[in-house]
C-alpha cells in the first residue's frame, strides 16, 4: 500500500484545487467569507485542518504565530482570577473553551482553579489541535472532554482567546471613482493559469456606519462572528463569557483613515496583506468589531432577563492589571517578568488586544474592568 504523502506542498496543491473547483462551481466566483473558511477550515486541507505546527514561541519551532498562554503561563493564572469570580458569581462550575489551540490556556486554567471547575469543555474544529490538546491534558482526562457542536442548553463561563479573529468575514470595497459612492463586495474569482484575483462585484450590504470622505476604501464586517455570538445566547442558560482578541470599537474599526482593511496573514512569525497566495500555508485572520459583538449579544430577542448583558470592555492591559499580574511578575525571574510585560505594553499586546465579557442574569462589578472599563465606547 502506497502511503499518503502529507508534504506542504501536496496539500497546498490539494486545497488550491478544492477551492478552484468551488468558485467554478459557484459561477466564478465567492465571496471573501466562503474563500476564508475554505482556506482555513476545508478538512484534511486547511490551515487549521492540517497538522503545521501554528502556535508557538519561535519560528524556529515551525510555528507561525504566538498567542498569549504561549507566551507566558502568567497570562492563563491572571485570566483564572476573572474566571474564578465569574464561577462563583453565576454558581457554576464548567468552562467551556473555544478555540483551545495548543492546550496551553487550558492547562494554566485548570492548573489554577482547581476543584472550582468540575467539567472543562473544549470546543475545537481541529483535529490534530486536538490530539495536541490531549496529550497536553492528560494529567486532566477526567475533567476535560472535547466536543464538535454546541448542546442545546449549556452553563458556566466561555472563554475565547484569539477566536473571533479567525472567523470569516465579508470585504466591502469602495471605489472612489464612483460618482454615487456605491459599494462591492470584494471576492475571489479564478484567471485562466489558475491563480486566485480579488473581483469585486456590486452589493446592497453596507458597514455598519456611514465611511466620510469619497476615497477608496476597503473594511470587513462580521456576520458569522455575530452569528456565534447569537447561538451562544441562545444556549447558554447561565454563565459569562470572555473574549480576548485584537480589535477595535466600531468608531476607530471604521475610522476614514483605516481604509485598507485590516485582512492580514501570518507565516513563521511574518506579516503580509495577500491571502490569495501561499493558501493553507498560512494563518488569515481580520480584527475584531467590539461594538458590533456587544450590539450582537443584546438585540436577540429574548424574554427579559433571558439575554446577554455586556459586563465590561477594556484593553488586555487594564484587564489583566486589575486581576492582578503585576503582583504575579514580581514572583519571576527577570526573563519571565519580559515575557509577561509584553502581554501588558502598550506598543505589544497591551493596548492591541481587547477584553469584552458578557454575562446571563444579573451583572456584576467583574473584578478585570474595576478600572478602565471603556464599555461606553463600544
Amino acid at each position: 500500500m502506497q502511503a499518503v504523502t502529507t508534504e506542504p506542498t501536496s496539500l497546498t496543491t490539494a486545497l488550491h484545487t478544492h477551492i478552484v473547483q468551488a468558485i467554478q462551481s459557484a459561477g466564478g466566483w465567492i465571496g471573501f467569507d466562503r474563500f476564508l473558511a475554505l482556506a482555513l477550515y476545508t478538512p484534511g486541507l486547511g490551515y487549521y485542518a492540517g497538522d503545521l505546527p501554528k502556535f508557538g514561541a519561535m519560528p524556529q519551532s515551525g510555528s507561525d504565530f504566538v498567542t498569549a498562554p504561549e507566551l507566558t503561563p502568567l497570562f492563563g493564572q491572571t485570566l483564572a482570577v476573572q474566571v474564578a469570580e465569574a464561577l462563583a458569581r453565576t454558581g457554576t462550575d464548567e468552562v467551556w473553551e473555544f478555540g483551545a489551540g495548543s492546550g496551553a490556556l487550558a492547562l494554566q486554567l485548570l492548573e489554577a482553579l482547581g476543584d472550582a471547575v468540575r467539567c472543562y469543555t473544549i470546543i475545537d474544529l481541529s483535529g490534530t489541535l486536538r490530539a495536541r490538546q490531549q496529550l497536553l491534558l492528560t494529567k486532566y482526562e477526567g475533567k476535560v472532554r472535547w466536543l464538535h457542536a454546541l448542546p442545546e442548553q449549556m452553563e458556566g463561563i466561555i472563554v475565547g482567546n484569539e477566536v473571533l479573529d479567525a472567523m470569516p468575514v465579508q470585504l466591502l470595497a469602495r471605489h472612489g471613482g464612483d460618482v454615487d459612492g456605491r459599494w462591492h463586495e470584494r471576492g475571489v474569482g479564478v484567471e485562466a493559469d489558475g491563480a486566485f484575483i480579488w473581483e469585486d462585484r456590486p452589493t446592497d450590504l453596507r458597514p455598519p456606519i456611514d465611511i466620510e470622505g469619497p476615497h477608496d476604501y476597503l473594511t470587513e464586517i462580521h456576520p458569522q462572528a455575530q452569528a456565534f455570538i447569537h447561538t451562544l445566547g441562545d444556549r447558554l442558560v447561565r454563565g459569562a463569557a470572555f473574549f480576548i482578541d485584537y480589535g477595535f470599537g466600531e468608531d476607530e474599526y471604521y475610522h476614514p483613515q483605516r481604509h485598507m482593511g485590516t485582512v492580514m496573514c501570518h507565516r513563521a512569525h511574518q506579516a503580509d496583506d495577500n491571502p490569495l497566495l501561499d493558501v493553507g500555508l498560512k494563518d488569515i485572520t481580520a480584527h475584531v468589531n467590539f461594538t458590533a459583538m456587544a450590539l450582537a449579544a443584546q438585540d436577540q430577542p429574548l424574554p427579559a432577563g433571558q439575554g446577554w448583558s455586556v459586563l465590561g470592555y477594556t484593553t488586555q492591559a487594564h484587564f489583566l492589571i486589575n486581576c492582578g499580574l503585576p503582583a504575579k511578575m514580581e514572583q519571576q525571574p527577570l526573563s519571565g517578568r519580559t515575557l509577561a510585560a509584553k502581554l501588558i505594553m502598550e506598543h505589544e499586546m497591551g493596548e492591541f488586544f481587547k477584553v469584552l465579557a458578557l454575562c446571563k442574569g444579573e451583572p456584576w462589578e467583574a473584578i478585570g474592568f474595576a478600572r478602565g472599563d471603556r464599555t461606553h465606547r463600544l
